[in-house]
């Protein structure tokens, strides 16, 4: 079963920059993992604190595949100083049969 997130970060206004390339280099090591269907990161025109990755992978077991890789283990383990808050929420894809992944 596919599985589909989006984990929203609010960085803390003088890492803003930081947390950008944080994220940014999580894009292309992700992309190459079994399973990864994809893994966008989008930042808020509106408001430049607030940061989406969007992520979707094949089913639970390349999810957490990905949770033991090198990059994830950087990002998990250096993101919390930059953020004022950081949220998950999984996603439903509707009408699934109308994409091409």
């Amino acid at each position: 079963m596919k599985i589909t997130k989006k984990v929203t970060f609010i960085a803390k206004e003088e890492h803003i920059q930081t947390v950008k390339k944080l994220l940014e280099d999580m894009v292309a090591p992700s992309l190459k993992e079994s399973g990864c269907l994809f893994y966008y990161i989008f930042q808020s025109q509106i408001n430049p604190k607030k940061f989406f990755a969007v992520e979707s992978w094949e089913d639970n077991e390349a999810l957490e595949g990905h949770k033991h890789t090198e990059h994830y283990a950087y990002y998990k383990s250096h993101y919390e100083p930059f953020v004022e808050d950081k949220y998950t929420e999984e996603l439903e894809l509707l009408d699934e049969g109308a994409y091409p992944f």
